[in-house]
């Protein structure tokens, strides 16, 4: 059962904390979670300098500018009912899709952004996954930056948001949440947001589908980040945590490098990261993106220099790279340093 958020009581100085806001030392009082009894946020409380400085960050006000955390997950680890964690958030005031000038309560683009905002969940079978190779602060990152989704079924739902903040549709998939799989079901191992929303009539019949990059979003909040392109979702979004100074995008599929789709790219500093037996196909296209737009575009053959015979089978992508090499027990910096001759 949920329980509402309080007031740290007083009890000696440790429970008394300097203000985010006038850095007054031992000023600010601090939210704790009516559950976990842990500090929501170190912003979210009440500076006792009332007069003075009147700062005061309430837990709802906290859960508003972030849409894509729900008060019984702060404190907590994702996904899971454990309490012991003692990551902070990330500060992120305004969210980035606040800042990509997505708004909730509106109709943004051809789906009303409601329906991200009502989906918005860590409860899936692929974040599930993800939390036992990944740091909570890293799931954190995750679920405000992409803005996952989650179905009833525990499906992930990767929403699409253009560059305008508009919502475009959303891609519906399972995982397996030991493996992090794809899991296919009767119709295939995907679904889609509009489909269902046309099926109730909330969109036309005729809507007319045009696909962007998964995360395109994230371009106008980082306009100075180079650009980090590969082919699932499942790899933009682990590829993130572990080299977050690129922007990672995701065409959905091996064909999803479209012309259309890369005029957000213009003048941008791009890097390509084609999953196993695409290389070809997406060399191909470096010379006409190149030529189509302003930009600086390469593609690395990292995959294609280090991948075995059974590696080439099995199509291996960055994320499964990325994967092996967390489970190896590597640290984030020595999976970095892999990449440093084609990032440079």
């Amino acid at each position: 059962m949920y329980a509402q958020p309080y007031l740290q009581k007083y009890k000696g100085k440790d429970t008394r904390h300097d203000c985010p806001s006038c850095k007054a030392k031992l000023s600010f009082t601090q939210y704790l979670d009516g559950n976990t009894n842990k500090p929501i946020h170190y912003t979210v409380g009440k500076c006792n300098r009332e007069s003075k400085c009147g700062y005061h960050y309430t837990p709802k006000q906290y859960f508003i500018d972030n849409p894509f955390l729900s008060p019984p997950l702060a404190g907590g680890r994702v996904g899971s009912s454990s309490s012991n964690s003692t990551n902070p958030l990330k500060p992120h005031t305004p969210s980035p899709l606040e800042r990509a000038g997505v708004r909730s309560g509106g109709l943004v683009g051809s789906i009303p952004f409601r329906f991200v905002q009502k989906s918005a969940s860590y409860r899936s079978n692929f974040v599930r996954f993800l939390c036992e190779i990944l740091t909570d602060e890293q799931i954190h990152s995750i679920g405000e930056n992409y803005a996952l989704g989650a179905t009833k079924n525990k499906e992930v739902i990767f929403w699409q948001i253009d560059i305008n903040g508009k919502v475009r549709t959303g891609k519906i998939m399972q995982y397996n949440p030991e493996t992090g799989r794809r899991l296919k079901h009767q119709s295939g191992a995907i679904n889609w947001i509009h489909n269902k929303l046309k099926k109730s009539g909330t969109l036309p019949e005729d809507y007319n589908l045009q696909q962007c990059f998964f995360g395109e979003h994230l371009l106008i909040i980082y306009p100075d980040k180079p650009v980090a392109i590969v082919e699932s979702e499942k790899s933009a979004i682990i590829a993130s945590c572990i080299m977050p100074d690129l922007v990672w995008l995701a065409a959905g599929n091996l064909n999803g490098l479209s012309i259309e789709k890369c005029q957000v790219l213009k003048r941008r500093d791009v890097m390509l990261y084609p999953d196993l037996g695409a290389f070809m196909k997406w060399n191909q296209m470096v010379i006409k993106i190149q030529k189509q737009f302003n930009c600086k575009i390469s593609i690395s053959n990292l995959l294609e220099d280090q991948a075995n015979s059974t590696d080439r089978e099995n199509g291996l992508d960055i994320a499964d790279y990325i994967i092996s090499e967390i489970k190896s027990d590597n640290t984030v910096f020595e999976i970095q340093s892999s990449f440093n001759p084609i990032l440079q």
